[in-house]
């Protein structure tokens, strides 16, 4: 008798992204909300190639590398808002351009990988 009915060895029981995902969205937030720099660029780092790893391992793309550069593209534009809000709000004491500063150099961090992986890693060769 098999002792785990129902399942095929072609499956895999796992995958270790949600669990990143889980923690990389909650210390970015920590990171942007309490304006400290090294949490909100790691958790975005954490989040973002959390997100290109699900991407790539669910068949949506065949290398992680241009969903990083997406997320890369989408954090500068969140940076950006930050960037108009401090623009907006500077009057009332509010300060968001430390925020926006962490926000973007995630995204350069993240657009460098990008570039950097796709000229130099090898594209996987099929069974």
């Amino acid at each position: 008798m098999d002792e785990n009915p129902g399942l095929s060895d072609q499956y895999r029981m796992a995958s270790p992204w949600p669990l990143f995902v889980a923690l990389g969205l909650p210390i970015a937030e920590i990171g942007i909300l309490f304006d400290l720099p090294a949490l909100s660029i790691g958790g975005l780092l954490l989040f973002c190639g959390s997100i290109s790893g699900m991407v790539q391992e669910s068949g949506y793309a065949e290398t992680p590398w241009r969903p990083l550069a997406a997320c890369a593209v989408l954090l500068f534009a969140f940076g950006g808002l930050f960037f108009y809000a401090d623009a907006q709000i500077a009057a009332e004491g509010i300060r968001f351009l430390a925020r926006g500063w962490a926000v973007v150099v995630a995204g350069g961090i993240l657009l460098l990988s990008s570039v950097v992986g796709s000229l130099l890693v090898d594209r996987p060769e099929p069974i």
